[in-house]
């Protein structure tokens, strides 16, 4: 077998992964194909590149070998690819390419941005995993991505692209069924949930290794499950499940959304850009505030500002939660 980018590309995948089911994710392939996959690599090297462990996989001695002379040529394959786009896209009218992960600010944004590039062709790309929409923008398969960062897990942000800080610490808040004990409370204490069974997603960045580290401080060691939060929410509803949300999360006939105590759990939400990619959008006028990320950053981070806002304040108990805490999320700024 003779070694080609896509194999190289998903070693390096692996790598900055730390396991297979991560990887495979990223990639957009099932674990057992991207398994199959370096085991074929491995043989046609002759040797393992990488030391399967119950936390995940590490690179051997050869693997780093390997993973250092794969990078460069994986990086230039994607600048080749971004170039060439780029030449393309120059006699393909104006378009914006976004990149997020969940969020429910999203339908406001982009009202917004279709309203101000009428124009413009605007997509977006959904993905569970920062990491991986960050390595799209610096690729130049994205233009932009608004992704959260979980506290204590910082994303690994590739080398010059523009950031700008949505929201500095936003908590994170439970969903509980109807008739869990602790609905009936405007805040809900950690040790109340001690009991129950926590849902999270594994392959959402940060997110388990975040919830893993707040439990533990306080003490605590539930029954966790694995699963996606569509799954979780059909759980949640039939009091299977609690889970982490969103405090921009709307509360269902069966389900509720509570603030925790000393909201333990929080992220950073952040937008990403790479240097000129407004340019391409049809935006022409320079930013006003000379934050530098780019022509025209200043108008898109301003309507995503304006969603977020929207949607928060149309959450009832996040605007209690902002009116508590007097945050200036509740004022919006001067035009």
């Amino acid at each position: 077998m003779e070694l080609e980018v896509r194999h190289l590309r998903a070693l390096c995948a692996i790598a900055d992964a730390g396991s297979l089911h991560k990887a495979a994710r990223q990639l957009g392939m099932s674990q057992p194909s991207l398994t199959t996959q370096l085991r074929r690599i491995e043989n046609a090297l002759g040797a393992e590149l990488f030391s399967r462990e119950r936390t995940g996989c590490r690179p051997t001695l050869l693997g780093h070998s390997v993973l250092s002379r794969a990078r460069p040529l994986v990086a230039g394959m994607a600048v080749l690819v971004s170039e060439a786009r780029a030449a393309a896209d120059r006699s393909a009218g104006p378009r914006l390419r976004i990149g997020s992960t969940a969020s429910r600010a999203l339908a406001g944004w982009l009202r917004r941005l279709r309203e101000r590039l009428p124009g413009t062709d605007i997509s977006l790309q959904m993905d569970v995993s920062a990491n991986a929409l960050l390595r799209q923008v610096a690729a130049g398969g994205l233009d932009v991505a608004f992704v959260h960062e979980v506290e204590g897990c910082p994303l690994r942000e590739p080398p010059g692209l523009d950031r700008r800080v949505l929201v500095e610490r936003e908590p994170q808040f439970i969903s509980l069924a109807r008739d869990h004990p602790a609905a009936g409370r405007p805040v809900v204490e950690l040790a109340d949930l001690a009991s129950d069974r926590w849902m999270i997603d594994p392959t959402v960045d940060g997110e388990w290794d975040g919830l893993r580290r707040v439990l533990s401080d306080a003490g605590l060691n539930p029954p966790v499950l694995h699963g996606d939060y569509l799954t979780a929410s059909s759980l949640i509803a039939v009091g299977e499940a609690i889970a982490p949300c969103q405090p921009t999360s709307v509360p269902r006939e069966d389900m509720v959304v509570r603030p925790l105590r000393d909201d333990p759990l929080g992220v950073r939400l952040l937008l990403f850009s790479r240097p000129g990619a407004y340019e391409g959008a049809g935006i022409t006028s320079a930013g006003a505030d000379g934050a530098g990320d780019g022509p025209g950053g200043a108008e898109v981070y301003a309507d995503l500002e304006a969603a977020y806002r929207e949607a928060a304040l149309q959450a009832g108990v996040y605007r209690q939660w902002l009116t508590r805490n007097k945050s200036p999320l509740l004022h919006a700024p001067a035009a």
